[in-house]
């Protein structure tokens, strides 16, 4: 069987979330799934979104103390604090005139296919609580993902494959792991917990049937394991026992389903290289292209990391690296997704866990350090208006000061964009009713949608 069956088989489940086919949403949807590229490490807002001369100006000067006095700083703690300015040239792009840095020639090209969030504030200053706050609403470990969430309140569209997928990629400086508690279903059943589908070689651990036992003989240990597991819980509720039946299926129809995914034959050539993607090199653009043929079969929740935005120095060099590797196959994606008419209803988002500071970093080639009280997002699709620029750091860019963006409401307006009221989707779970957006108070971001 493969992997993800083995997830959801040894977990248990409720009577509520039992099945796993679509269920209604609260309100018409402009979104139908959604596809996060996560830039694992924190890509530096100062070099790809938010433009500041005023920090080019006081390169090299001492940071004023009114910026960051009292604030939390992750490695610069005790050190001189110097001004680092911006370390590319931005232009201003498409007829929106979005500014953005020559770092990401290919994001020029669909500037008004973007709305770039310049506003971000997070709560975590290190990488791994950051990305569990980032995925889950809430630094704690255990909580389900934001993945589970939009799974588990509409279900998925598909029944041969995963609802939630997970790809990663690595290429720049120092690439922090990522743990895949990430994409946990926390206390919800375990069906609903991301699949991590590998890069290279077989996609799924134990995909294929052992040698001399053909597809019925498995069909038939499926059916007769489905009608002792069914007549053992006759006239009782056991959703945990439906959950494993349910997760032997699936795992039986991904033997077909998977490998057909997998066989880029019926790709032209041209669609390869728009992405750059060479099958099975385990490269983001091969994820890319591989998150259309997921979006393309129902999978609703689709999570790419890229490993190797932490550039704490010599950003100049890894910031060429990292882009380089994702740049382009980024715009391939939008414009693959717009030219199959599937962008309208499918929600993007990219970003990291974090932002860089204003301040000099490094002993070499200079760098920045973790920042997270301003920092750059950006969706597209899915009922987001492109061409739009949301919110604004202050003049250094340290701070967000207008149209200040929790990460929470970014998790309120996503699963708005997919037809949930944040405040309705919660779970009973020691004494609270649990949600994505937690008990704090959430907004979605009205302004931003079409």
């Amino acid at each position: 069987m493969g992997a993800a069956a083995w997830t959801a088989l040894f977990s248990t489940g409720n009577a509520a979330a039992a099945g796993a086919g679509p269920r209604p949403p609260h309100h018409p949807p402009r979104a139908r799934r959604v596809i996060f590229l996560c830039m694992a490490g924190g890509p530096s807002h100062l070099e790809t979104f938010d433009y500041k001369p005023k920090l080019a100006d006081m390169h090299g000067q001492p940071m004023p103390a009114s910026f960051t006095e009292g604030q939390p700083i992750a490695q610069l703690q005790g050190q001189q604090l110097r001004c680092q300015g911006p370390m590319t040239t931005f232009r201003r792009c498409g007829s929106s005139g979005t500014l953005i840095s020559d770092f990401l020639p290919w994001h020029q090209k669909m500037a008004d296919d973007l709305c770039v969030i310049r506003s971000m504030v997070t709560e975590q200053i290190n990488h791994d609580p950051a990305h569990t706050f980032m995925n889950t609403g809430t630094a704690l470990s255990g909580r389900p993902s934001m993945g589970a969430w939009v799974t588990y309140g509409l279900g998925s569209e598909t029944q041969n494959l995963p609802g939630f997928v997970v790809m990663t990629s690595v290429g720049g400086r120092n690439p922090q792991p990522i743990a895949s508690r990430q994409w946990s279903s926390g206390f919800l059943p375990g069906r609903f917990q991301g699949v991590e589908f590998s890069s290279t070689g077989a996609p799924v651990h134990y995909l294929n049937s052992p040698p001399g036992v053909s597809r019925q003989q498995q069909r038939q240990l499926i059916d007769a394991v489905r009608d002792l597991n069914r007549h053992r819980t006759q006239g009782r509720i056991r959703p945990e026992t439906e959950t494993r039946i349910a997760a032997a299926e699936m795992a039986f129809r991904m033997q077909t389903s998977v490998p057909e995914l997998m066989d880029m034959s019926d790709e032209p050539r041209h669609v390869l290289e728009m992405y750059g993607a060479e099958p099975g090199d385990g490269s983001y653009a091969s994820n890319c292209l591989l998150a259309r043929r997921l979006a393309e079969r129902g999978v609703r929740f689709i999570h790419l990391y890229h490993r190797g935005w932490d550039h704490h120095g010599d950003l100049v060099k890894h910031m060429n690296t990292c882009c380089g590797l994702t740049d382009r196959a980024t715009w391939a994606l939008v414009q693959d997704l717009k030219q199959r008419g599937m962008l309208d209803d499918t929600l993007i988002i990219w970003g990291g866990e974090f932002g860089r500071t204003p301040m000099f970093q490094g002993k070499g080639g200079p760098g920045r350090d973790h920042h997270i009280k301003g920092f750059s997002m950006w969706m597209a699709g899915g009922g987001v208006r492109g061409g739009t620029t949301w919110g604004s750091t202050d003049e250094l860019g340290y701070h967000a000061v207008d149209n200040v963006v929790p990460v929470r409401d970014l998790h309120a307006t996503m699963l708005h964009l997919l037809g949930i009221d944040h405040e309705r989707l919660s779970v009973p779970h020691q004494g609270l009713d649990m949600r994505l957006t937690g008990v704090e108070e959430a907004h979605v971001l009205h302004d931003i949608l079409t």
